[in-house]
């Protein structure tokens, strides 16, 4: 007598997370409302006039000088931070003085701080009239109302990301290993690019990448210092609120969607590095 052969149900694979499904759905749609449709309707606003009046917009003279200089003053300033950033760190973790926790929270000072609390005192300090700014006048190194004065309100705003990005990576690197590597005659300079260095490296482009983010969107601390001048000291968030005040939405959002995807290009660039990174350090 034949038997018939039932089939085997297969086992579906339980999610080791309760709830998971429910927990999606509540996370997309949250983001889809704080971020996707945002993002998405500036990229409907900057065509609302066609594609010619959206490359005229965001490719015209006046828009390319305000992106050199709010994302060239963003990436000097993070190659600046990630330098001092690091050290602060550095000093942060390797050493025990007095009065390292207020100087800890000095370092958060710009979190905390309006921006433009920030920019009227940096204003203040490096006019040619303020406490630092009247000695470097006279030496012909203007910083006040200069794209310099960008860098450093823009260097002073993303200190902060550098260095509580690299603090707790740099808190981790054994000590032993440098030990190690003290006892077989390595000097301090190899001890920090072999053994410190590969191990930070990926904190610290990632700190490296959110000051940079954080200053090419910046506002607030830079409309005090940097004048303000059309082609010479012009932000582009500047300038996408001089369009908006011009009733030209569509130009304003143009000029959003250039920064927009420049930003999103270079978070990118740097999520592949980080990657990249951790593959050649674990292999």
């Amino acid at each position: 007598m034949a038997t018939l052969a039932l089939p085997l149900r297969r086992s579906r694979k339980r999610s080791s997370m309760p709830g998971f499904g429910l927990s999606m759905g509540i996370t997309l749609s949250w983001l889809s409302l704080i971020v996707i449709i945002p993002l998405s309707a500036v990229f409907v606003a900057s065509t609302a006039d066609g594609w010619t009046a959206f490359w005229s917009a965001a490719l015209s003279d006046r828009a390319l000088a305000a992106y050199r200089l709010s994302f060239g003053g963003a990436f000097a300033a993070a190659a600046v931070n990630a330098v001092f950033g690091l050290l602060v760190a550095w000093v942060l973790v390797r050493y025990s003085f007095p009065g390292k926790r207020l100087f800890g929270a000095l370092v958060d000072l710009p979190f905390a701080l309006p921006t433009a609390v920030a920019g009227i005192a940096l204003t203040a300090i490096y006019a040619n009239t303020g406490i630092i700014g009247r000695l470097l006048d006279p030496l012909g190194i203007p910083i006040a109302y200069r794209p310099a004065g960008v860098i450093v309100a823009l260097i002073f705003i993303g200190l902060p990301f550098v260095v509580r990005t690299v603090e707790p990576v740099l808190a981790q690197v054994s000590k032993e290993m440098e030990e190690a590597a003290t006892t077989l005659g390595a000097t301090r300079l190899q001890i920090f690019f072999r053994i410190f260095l590969p191990a930070i490296s990926p904190a610290l482009a990632t700190g490296f990448a959110l000051a940079f983010a954080r200053g090419a969107g910046e506002y607030g601390s830079v409309i005090f210092i940097a004048g303000n001048m059309p082609f010479q000291s012009e932000i582009a968030p500047l300038l996408i609120i001089t369009q908006l005040e011009e009733y030209d939405y569509a130009g304003a959002a143009a000029i959003a969607v250039v920064m927009l995807m420049a930003s999103f290009i270079m978070l990118m660039a740097l999520n592949l590095l980080q990657a990249w990174q951790r593959r050649r350090i674990g292999s």
